[in-house]
């Protein structure tokens, strides 16, 4: 489009609406409109889950070394480039003790974005039913939609959001055909247990289920540790594996992220990746490779760095009377605002940048039913300390 032109969009045929039944109800995303939001008014952004300040610099040096070496001016591989698709291979075993090919069993993505918009393409059918755990991140009900699924929710509340597993049961019908996990868990900060996961896994064997697990933050686990499901007995053949680079390494706009699994599903989740973008960021795939192989102490640091920020901004919320449910895990807090005589998250979320110049996002987006998180607001602590300090001052003046 040329700059400086503006287009009118396409008439509706007959009265049709231009945007498809499957994607009606899905509009601007909610973290688009609150970004827009706090640039509007000047506000903190404590919204969206973007670290504002770089990561490694060891890491940006190696995404240069790359770009000066010619690896930005052709695609990558489809799959990803060998080295990354290595260095994945090597994480999995070294965290986890998970053996996977890199030749045949890693796929690289364009963040877990489009890794789980691929899996669900290439897994489901029109008709079939995924459980999800609610609240849920919006891209997951997204990517149901688009590949004419239907999702089923099962609800996590507070103060605990622990899954119940005799729900998850009642909820399974001979349509399901995949559970869509996500631990650590966005926005709730809850991580399943061992015992969660092998109950979890268990229904997945007796029932023939397929598995999708998105585990961006498994580097952000504060409170027990993170347990890939796909390391349990029977979940191998049956589990696709969704991680990235961004939330670890605070590079979210290099969108480099991957999957992992059997053969068989790799290859059904390839063949929907390579009609999406095909291949993407070629030079980040080789920098992000070398992330991967950073020393231990590298990731315990990060994950001390981001329990102290928590436990800043949790502290700061208290203070200003806001009930907060202490994460496990992630970069995200949510908090309830019945204590402060609020009732309804949206409309909070919306007056907040007025009321005292911070942003932040309504859990109850994230819920089919929006009562079950009406009052429910979620704040990440993915920002430099003066800036959470700053935020906890103005959000004080509430009371």
């Amino acid at each position: 489009m040329t700059q400086g032109r503006a287009t009118q969009p396409a008439p509706a045929r007959e009265g049709r609406p231009l945007l498809n039944r499957r994607l009606a109800a899905f509009g601007t995303t909610i973290f688009a409109e609150m970004s827009a939001l706090a640039v509007r008014t000047g506000s903190i952004n404590l919204g969206q889950g973007f670290p504002d300040a770089d990561g490694p610099e060891e890491i940006r040096e190696a995404a240069v070394r790359a770009l000066r070496a010619g690896h930005g001016n052709q695609y990558p591989p489809g799959p990803g480039v060998p080295e990354l698709r290595a260095a994945v291979a090597a994480h999995q075993e070294r965290f986890y003790g998970l053996s996977w090919s890199p030749e045949t069993e890693v796929l690289v993505t364009t963040g877990a974005t489009e890794a789980i918009a691929a899996s669900l393409l290439a897994l489901l059918e029109p008709g079939d039913e995924v459980i999800a755990f609610e609240p849920y991140y919006d891209s997951y009900a997204a990517c149901i939609a688009m590949a004419g699924a239907r999702r089923v929710p099962l609800t996590l509340r507070a103060p605990g959001f622990r899954p119940d597993l005799d729900e998850l049961r009642s909820l399974i019908t001979p349509r399901t055909r995949l559970l869509l996990l996500n631990t650590p868990h966005n926005p709730t900060g809850a991580v399943l247990t061992p015992d969660e996961l092998a109950g979890i896994a268990a229904l997945a064997v007796e029932h023939d289920l397929l598995v999708v697990t998105d585990e961006v933050y498994e580097h952000l686990v504060f409170t027990g540790a993170h347990h890939p499901i796909a390391a349990l007995p029977g979940m191998r053949g049956r589990t696709v594996s969704i991680s990235s680079s961004g939330k670890t390494f605070s590079y979210t706009g290099w969108k480099v992220g991957w999957v992992t699994g059997d053969a068989p599903l790799v290859a059904a989740v390839r063949s929907a990746k390579q009609y999406l973008t095909f291949v993407s960021g070629g030079p980040f795939q080789y920098a992000i490779a070398e992330a991967l192989a950073l020393p231990d102490t590298f990731f315990a640091g990060f994950r001390a760095d981001m329990l102290r920020k928590r436990d800043l901004l949790a502290e700061g919320l208290r203070a200003a009377g806001f009930r907060v449910y202490e994460p496990q895990g992630t970069y995200f807090i949510t908090t309830d605002i019945a204590p402060l005589g609020e009732k309804d998250a949206y409309a909070f979320c919306r007056a907040l940048p007025e009321r005292c110049g911070v942003a932040a996002v309504p859990n109850s987006v994230f819920y089919d039913d929006p009562e079950a998180g009406r009052s429910q607001v979620r704040f990440t602590f993915c920002k430099k300390d003066e800036v959470l300090e700053e935020a906890v001052e103005r959000l004080g003046g509430l009371g």
